[in-house]
């Protein structure tokens, strides 16, 4: 073998010791792990050592969290502390784990709002909301820190939870050095320019290679085809694979549509095979022989997901062997032994094991958090071979696979299916491909009926994600603003956001497009010939004329309707009335005049075609006059043919003729304004110059240039400075409802309690303690009324809401009083309206606080009609048990809803709401 290729040149063995002994902690960190770090890792780690702050943005699966790691090492060798936040509690439990391993629990601690772990640590892993809440609090625990890890920093365009993230980089002292980890996203460089200017100096490392190659396929029926040949999809070269297109067309000529099964196009008994997908069994089994396992089976729905792990149970696939079953049943064991016994039944806990033991498994939100980490721990074991799963998946713990299979390319977002997006699409099949143990990665669409591969070509060739802040201020951050900074400075602070620093660059290019049509303004009035002046103020009375033309019409059909509305109303049975036009046109008798039934007057009527029905005011261009009458008996029976014949001969037999049609008689000709107009009009200079015509129309440009450019000088002075004016908006609310003092820049009592309740209805939640409307509520009372602040149905929901009588009830209905005068003031001062309380959730917690069985509480939620799984019982009570501790901790135990707060979140923690909390 050619030495070359073992060891390194002279001049490459004296630069990699130059950078061992410019970077000697980089070095160390190197030694500790046994692979070769990538370019991109060793360019982060380099400008952490430097002393730079650094944002990272990989692909999924790239390694991006290495520099977050190395920001620990680092730490640890300063004598220093770390902050490694993540978006979720579960990210922050792995990654808990994971330095445990690593360092040891003395080192490490936990802080995830519901769990505290060694919280005084040198190393804290916590969510970012926790971070957050520290700074705003100026914890002592802040001390000393010198690095914070912003795990998933891309989470900061998410509209509920993104504003955290800008908050803690705007707060975090200057001292701090900040790592932001993210997905690619395509303005990565103007991210980091924000960052830069907020921060000081911060290294961006941007790399789009995947360190494991992804191939993209197609399953059409039972075969599975490359989507491109050639060149790979992410070179942008790539050629779509013609025999899959020659599939496609085949398949899509034997799929028959629903409505034409069991018949030809043409009408004749379908014959020849008819296209049938592939089952959900059938893809796994396909995937299995194709060596492509372990899979994540991407279905946009629980119950699809659920259903496809029953399938493939019932279908007696197995893809564990006996030793691995063994492996499954120890760790199922150890996941599961604080489930209490009785609820197990309930839980469907065999049904979920026994497909675990066949290496099969559902992931979503509904599941059990005790049933979710389990999967997630036999999956990265490899003893869960597929995993059926939500998009959720994808955007939260670190699960690769082999191979991501979508079943479809739409979802349902909770009110309409839309296509998935470039976006979404290389989110999902970003999870194939496992560093360090395959050579490359698979994603595989299921072909349906109506599905174009030159659709699939565009989601995978796409590499543009741009990073959008949804960064708004709110109540509590307000209040937290102004108490730490004073109202001045809190604005400046709202000024440097990231979304600001987006809204000031989009100005830039409305300001060019403001000069450039100033320009062309000036070019337009140049080509006139003549005074302009003179020619505008002609246009303008050129347009008044047609305004009031036209509001003249509006009066005209307005009077016309009134005075016809008038006319049917005075119409009695048995008039004989003239229909003018439409396919009723011709005689008509009125059978019941209809004033009572409607809100206009909309005569039941037979006509001399024999038809019977009702006429509208849109029958009738002109008032109405009776031209005779028609005896009738007392009670008329329409639905008989013979008596509507009977009617209708009667009708022809009167000898009456419908009139000639009359037209009604405008009132522009005797209007005075207009006349006045009009011979203003008739006396302008410029009525009779030669070439008047030529020159309105550079005027005509001009007028509607200039406006076009006033609208962008609005949409300017709207964008500029817009935070600050929303701030502002929110601290006059909040100095009319006494939380801020007169001058809007100091805190009061009741601020002070704002400022430490975190919650998407954080002003509400103040109020009502503040009015007392939760006073005198027993534990379990209290916890069914939180619960409606925190608590929101799935948007495909039509359970109503039902809330527990007597004291629960009368606080339900004086929160919803208290919510209803808050959003009046919202709309009143241009806010967001807080979102409406939610009973939907009261039920349950009541039941499970007052010690009933898990299984009464889930039966009596679907006897409701709600459909409640036990993963989301858990999660929203979870959520409640959050809201109860603050305000427990806001109030203090000896305060009667403190106290009580306290006993609801204890009474709470129990059974399946407690298991699994480290």
């Amino acid at each position: 073998m050619d030495s070359s290729t073992t060891s390194p040149s002279p001049a490459e063995a004296y630069a990699a010791a130059r950078r061992r002994s410019r970077y000697p902690q980089l070095t160390r960190f190197a030694a500790e792990v046994s692979f070769e770090f990538d370019d991109f890792q060793v360019r982060g780690c380099e400008a952490l050592e430097d002393g730079h702050g650094v944002l990272v943005c990989a692909p999924t699966g790239a390694g991006k969290t290495i520099v977050g790691e190395f920001a620990v090492h680092l730490a640890l060798a300063e004598g220093r502390k770390c902050f490694y936040t993540t978006p979720i509690k579960a990210l922050s439990n792995q990654k808990y784990g994971d330095l445990v391993e690593r360092y040891g629990s003395d080192i490490v601690g936990l802080l995830t709002g519901d769990t505290s772990i060694n919280g005084g640590a040198q190393i804290v892993v916590m969510t970012t909301e926790v971070l957050r809440n520290m700074l705003y609090a100026e914890s002592t625990t802040l001390d000393d820190l010198g690095y914070v890890v912003l795990d998933e920093v891309h989470y900061l365009a998410d509209r509920f939870r993104g504003a955290v993230w800008e908050e803690v980089i705007l707060h975090l002292p200057d001292y701090v050095r900040v790592v932001g980890l993210s997905a690619t996203v395509s303005n990565a460089e103007e991210f980091g320019e924000w960052l830069v200017e907020v921060r000081g100096d911060t290294t961006v490392v941007v790399d789009e290679h995947r360190p494991v190659p992804l191939w993209q396929h197609m399953l059409v029926g039972g075969r599975l085809y490359d989507l491109f040949v050639g060149e790979r999809a992410d070179t942008g070269e790539a050629k779509l694979n013609p025999r899959l297109l020659r599939a496609v067309e085949e398949a899509g000529r034997m799929h028959v549509p629903a409505g034409l099964r069991g018949r030809s196009r043409r009408g004749a008994p379908q014959r020849g095979p008819r296209y049938r997908p592939p089952s959900r069994t059938e893809i796994v089994d396909r995937l299995d022989r194709a060596g492509l396992l372990p899979a994540i089976v991407f279905i946009f729905s629980r119950a699809g997901c659920d259903a496809a792990v029953t399938q493939c149970v019932r279908s007696g696939l197995r893809l564990n062997t006996p030793d691995e079953v063994q492996q499954v049943r120890r760790i199922v064991d150890e996941r599961t032994a604080d489930l209490p016994p009785s609820d197990l039944e309930v839980l469907g806990y065999w049904e979920w094991r026994e497909g675990l033991e066949q290496g099969i498994a559902a992931h979503h939100a509904g599941l059990l958090p005790a049933f979710k980490e389990t999967v997630e721990e036999l999956f990265v074991r490899g003893l869960v071979k597929v995993v059926f799963a939500t998009e959720t998946l994808a955007l939260g713990i670190n699960m690769p696979a082999r191979t991501v299979v979508l079943e479809r390319l739409v979802k349902y977002n909770g009110e309409s299916h839309v296509d998935l997006t470039p976006g979404e699409y290389t989110q999902l099949t970003g999870r194939a491909g496992r560093r360090g143990i395959d050579v490359e990665g698979h994603a595989v669409v299921v072909w349906q009926p109506g599905v174009d591969p030159r659709q699939v070509a565009g989601l995978a060739s796409t590499r543009t994600y741009p990073l959008r802040s949804s960064f708004r201020p709110g109540y509590n951050m307000a209040v937290n603003l102004v108490g730490r900074f004073g109202a001045v400075k809190a604005r400046e602070l709202l000024e440097q956001s990231f979304a600001q620093f987006q809204a000031d660059r989009s100005v830039v290019g409305l300001s060019r497009r403001i000069e450039r049509n100033t320009e062309a303004l000036r070019g337009y009035a140049d080509a006139v010939t003549g005074d302009f002046d003179e020619m505008l103020s002609y246009l303008t009375l050129r347009k008044k004329i047609s305004e009031r033309e036209k509001a003249l019409a509006r009066q005209n059909t307005a009077a016309r309707r009134a005075q016809t509305a008038k006319s049917l109303e005075k119409l009695r049975k048995g008039d004989v009335i003239a229909v003018p036009s439409g396919r009723r046109a011709g005689l008509a008798v009125v059978i019941d005049s209809g004033v009572d039934q409607f809100d206009e007057p909309r005569p039941l009527v037979v006509t001399e075609d024999r038809w019977a029905g009702t006429l509208s005011l849109s029958d009738f261009p002109t008032p109405v006059e009776p031209l005779g009458r028609l005896r009738l008996p007392k009670h008329v029976e329409l639905r008989s043919p013979k008596t509507r014949r009977d009617i209708a001969s009667s009708l022809r037999n009167t000898g009456i003729r419908p009139p000639k049609r009359q037209r009604w008689r405008s009132d522009a000709h005797s209007d005075p304004e207009l006349a006045e107009l009009r011979r203003q009009l008739r006396a302008h200079p410029v009525h009779g110059m030669a070439d008047r015509e030529a020159n309105l129309r550079w005027v005509e440009r001009y007028q509607r240039l200039a406006e076009d450019n006033q609208r962008l000088k609005r949409k300017v002075a709207a964008t500029t400075h817009s935070l600050a004016r929303a701030f502002d908006r929110i601290r006059r609310l909040l100095i009319e409802r006494g939380y801020l003092g007169e001058s809007g820049d100091d805190v009061t009592e009741h601020g002070q309690l704002l400022a430490r309740l975190y919650s998407e209805s954080d002003l509400l939640a103040a109020e009502c303690i503040r009015q007392r409307v939760w006073h005198g509520l027993a534990p379990a009372e209290l916890a069914a009324v939180v619960s409606t602040l925190v608590y929101e149905a799935r948007r495909d929901s039509t359970a109503e809401a039902k809330v527990p009588a007597g004291p629960v009830n009368k606080a339900w209905q004086e929160t919803v009083r208290l919510w209803s005068d808050l959003v009046e003031d919202e709309r009143r001062h241009r806010l967001d309206p807080t979102r409406e309380p939610d009973a939907g959730f009261a039920w349950p917690v009541y039941r499970w606080a007052r010690g009933e069985s898990l299984e009464k509480v889930l039966t009596s939620a679907e006897v409701n009609g709600q459909e409640l799984s036990a993963g989301d019982f858990v999660r929203w009570s979870r959520q409640v048990v959050d809201l109860l501790e603050q305000i427990r901790d806001v109030l203090g135990k000896e305060h009667p809803v403190g106290g009580a707060a306290g006993k609801a979140s204890r009474l709470l923690r129990r059974g399946v709401v407690a298991a699994g909390e480290l």
